[in-house]
């Protein structure tokens, strides 16, 4: 698979981490699963995706307001970060989108724009051996309204001191991309785990 960028010359690249620098999806599911089962609690695998982006407090407010449950939330929260942590040393990176990070570092700026906290962001990072590719991290504690709203990716931009217009954003999400496509900026899709593993 290679990713098809759109035409032109950018000042600064913006990504997400999980599903778009780290192959983490998978991860985070497993992770929710189990957490989730210990609360009699469905979360099907579409939906997961479907959400995707969304911060992890926000996901477990809408299953209980979606199966009428009063999990806590910082609970629910704290336990399945703590299992995806355990999973991490089996995380791999998404080769093509590491091209792109190998290609243009060093070149132009680079920022990442997650709906994870900053420690769960930071560990992936660490763990693929790229926390130092990346000086802004914009993540969940840092902003109060999350994708599809752009303000996470603005902030980012105004960080990095590059107009909305010049960047480019990756992105796995449908919320991603709403919220990328909000700020004016243009964006590159990463297919889910199943598309990229399909073997032509």
């Amino acid at each position: 698979m290679n990713l098809k960028l759109p035409p032109g010359e950018f000042g600064a690249y913006l990504f997400d981490c999980d599903g778009t620098i780290a192959d983490s999806m998978p991860l985070h599911y497993v992770a929710w699963k189990k957490t989730l089962a210990e609360n009699n609690c469905d979360f099907p695998e579409t939906l997961f995706y479907e959400w995707g982006g969304m911060p992890t407090d926000k996901i477990v407010a809408q299953l209980n307001k979606m199966h009428g449950l009063n999990m806590s939330v910082e609970h629910v929260v704290t336990t399945k970060e703590g299992r995806f942590y355990d999973l991490l040393p089996t995380l791999k990176v998404i080769p093509e989108v590491l091209e792109h990070i190998d290609d243009k570092h060093g070149r132009i700026p680079f920022a990442v724009v997650s709906g994870g906290t900053r420690e769960s962001v930071s560990k992936t990072l660490t763990i693929l051996g790229l926390l130092d590719r990346f000086p802004i991290l914009v993540c969940a504690d840092d902003y109060t309204r999350g994708k599809p709203d752009p303000q996470a990716y603005l902030m980012a931009a105004e960080q990095l001191g590059v107009a909305p217009a010049r960047c480019l954003v990756f992105e796995d999400t449908e919320l991603g991309i709403q919220a990328a496509r909000a700020a004016g900026m243009q964006w590159v899709k990463i297919p889910a785990p199943w598309e990229r593993n399909t073997v032509a």
